[in-house]
Order: structure tokens, then C-alpha cells, then sequence
């Protein structure tokens, strides 16, 4: 299976993107908020989106004030684990999705969450896999103004909102061509 990106690499990421923004480390924002910055999550939003910081830059700078919450602390081998515990069966399809998609697309992100797996081409999410009951696994893909028909049923609260339709899925077997041209379709619509 294809190495998720960890939230380790993830953190790193919005770290570095938060000192490129605003020419201040982290470790400067913690201590202007622990000095400035008001003790609410509200507050502290306003606060850092009246200084410029938005997006995932906020988000860590939250998280690190207000504590990390339990699955981000969670290794991406643990989440899908825990994903998977009652329905092992089913572990094949999410594996098979994968290894389509990052032959297809060498360089697709993939994140753990503690209910599914986002997909991201290197501009956003593209596609979830999740067990949705103990008998299916959905892949739920983005893409706009497709209508549901055939296979594709449209996709309520799958993940997000941005995901709207959806493919059902009971076996490794059925991850067939029709769903990997859908997966390919996804992925260039969302580049």
C-alpha cells in the first residue's frame, strides 16, 4: 500500500508555509499568542486573521494552543486499522483503490482521518475511500456538476461537501476499469 503522508510531514508543511507568509517561526506565533491573543478558539481566530494568518497556517497555530486533537496524534497505520477492525474483509478495496491511484498518479497525497482516507492531486481532494458499513466501502469522488447515474450515486455526507457522488464497492475485484476512468476523470477536474 502506498505510504500515507503522516501529520508530522503535514505540520511541517503548514509550518513552513506560515514562516514564508509571515516571516515568523511557529515557535514566535506561540509566543505572541500565549503573550496577545485572546484565551478563546473565536477570539484566537480573529486575532490571527486579523494578522494575516488564515487556512491550514491557523489551524496548526489553534491546535497547538488548544490541543491536538486525539486522531491527529494517531500513526496513519492506527487510523486505517481502526477504520477496518469489524470489517477486515474489506480492507482489500481501500488497498486496491490506492494502489490504482498512485500507479496511475505517483503523485497523489494521502491522509488518514480517523473515518476515511482523503485522496489529493497537489491542488485539493479528489476522492475519499471510506467503510461505510460493514459490507461496503465507498469511494466518494469530486466532481462537479456530474449527475448521478449508473454506478455513481450521489454522495451525502460522505466526507464533505465538495464530494459529490460516489461509487459503492464489496470487493478488491470491483475496483474495475469503469471506476478507475471515474478516479481518472476526478483527478483531472481537480488539478
Amino acid at each position: 500500500m502506498p505510504e500515507p503522508r503522516t501529520w508530522k510531514g503535514m505540520w511541517a508543511k503548514y509550518a513552513a508555509r506560515l514562516e514564508e507568509r509571515t516571516g515568523e517561526s511557529v515557535d514566535a506565533w506561540n509566543g505572541r499568542i500565549r503573550a496577545e491573543a485572546p484565551d478563546d478558539e473565536a477570539g484566537l481566530r480573529r486575532w490571527l486573521e486579523d494578522r494575516g494568518v488564515t487556512g491550514y497556517p491557523q489551524m496548526l497555530l489553534v491546535m497547538e494552543r488548544f490541543g491536538w486533537p486525539d486522531f491527529l496524534q494517531r500513526s496513519d497505520a492506527e487510523l486505517i486499522d481502526g477504520q477496518y477492525a469489524d470489517r477486515e474483509h474489506l480492507r482489500p478495496v481501500l488497498d486496491r483503490v490506492l494502489s490504482v491511484v498512485r500507479a496511475r498518479h505517483p503523485e497523489v497525497e494521502i491522509a488518514a482521518r480517523k473515518g476515511y482516507v482523503p485522496l489529493h492531486t497537489p491542488r485539493r481532494q479528489f476522492a475519499v475511500v471510506k467503510p461505510t458499513t460493514k459490507r461496503r466501502v465507498d469511494l466518494g469522488l469530486r466532481l462537479d456538476g456530474e449527475q448521478a447515474r449508473g454506478r455513481l450515486v450521489e454522495a451525502k455526507n460522505l466526507a464533505n461537501e465538495t464530494i459529490n457522488v460516489r461509487i459503492a464497492l464489496a470487493s478488491a475485484d470491483e475496483v474495475d476499469d469503469d471506476v478507475v476512468s471515474w478516479l481518472d476523470r476526478a483527478w483531472d477536474r481537480n488539478l
